[in-house]
């Protein structure tokens, strides 16, 4: 089996996949952990399902906190005695990176680029609901091109708490009703159908740019994409686990010989 980790702002979520099946899935918050404590908790978590760590054949890492690497890597391989790969937007990887720095792309952008590849046929776009919401655009050619990044659901919560002085922290959820009857309804309404609203109206713009006049498939991930992402019009499918299937074609394309850690420009 094959553990894929993906480490974000807020959340790390760990994967254990036999095949392309998902087997199990944690998300932990990512915060500052030792060598020790990671080891320690990837033990404890396999061992809740009955999973012996000899099980675990390789371990693949895809992060945009590279202060957290080091320890992760290093646990791995010392209690989990796996050999492990560290994805890097840098890779070629079978996307080519056509941005003016590919350095600065997010390793979690060319995953999920790696993913969807696998299931449509270019161009395409790609929406992951994360502490940001980004917006990843392949070509015509299969290329990644750019994008776009957008403050997340809940930074916007948070703000609207924080710099108001009436106004309480809420739930973000659907509201049964845009016309909110309370305060709390209407800051509902506002953030949810406020956002699919930012969302259709990025992702049409994206498409235009993308298609000429084509379709362009629309595919959603991340931890709000289930609630955001299907009241969405411009977004044509919600996968919540495209990001670890995005690892684990990394994984296998990392361990061929022919590819090779250069720029993929």
């Amino acid at each position: 089996m094959l553990l894929v980790i993906d480490v974000g702002n807020t959340n790390t979520v760990l994967g254990l996949l036999d095949g392309a099946a998902v087997v199990h899935q944690w998300r932990i918050s990512t915060i500052q952990r030792t060598t020790d404590e990671f080891g320690l908790l990837c033990l404890q978590l396999l061992g809740h399902h009955g999973v012996p760590p000899r099980d675990v054949r390789g371990v693949v890492v895809g992060s945009v906190v590279p202060s957290l690497l080091y320890a992760i890597e290093k646990a791995c391989r010392r209690y989990l005695a796996s050999r492990v790969k560290v994805v890097d937007s840098r890779m070629n990887l079978g996307i080519p990176v056509l941005v003016d720095n590919p350095g600065e792309v997010g390793a979690d952008r060319i995953i999920n680029a790696v993913a969807a590849a696998e299931r449509l046929k270019p161009p395409f776009l790609i929406v992951d609901f994360g502490t940001a919401t980004t917006f990843d655009c392949v070509n015509a050619a299969g290329a990644y091109v750019g994008g776009v990044i957008a403050p997340g659901l809940q930074i916007s919560a948070d703000a609207l708490f924080t710099r108001t002085s009436r106004l309480p922290r809420i739930e973000v959820q659907r509201p049964s009703t845009a016309i909110g009857t309370n305060t709390v309804h209407a800051m509902q309404s506002g953030l949810f159908w406020g956002y699919v609203g930012l969302v259709d109206g990025l992702a049409r713009r994206c498409k235009q740019e993308l298609g000429g006049g084509g379709p362009v498939p629309c595919i959603a991930t991340g931890g709000l994409s289930n609630l955001i992402g299907r009241a969405c019009e411009e977004i044509d499918d919600v996968d919540e686990h495209l990001t670890l299937q995005g690892l684990r074609l990394c994984f296998e394309r990392l361990e061929s010989p022919e590819v090779l850690a250069s720029p993929s420009t």
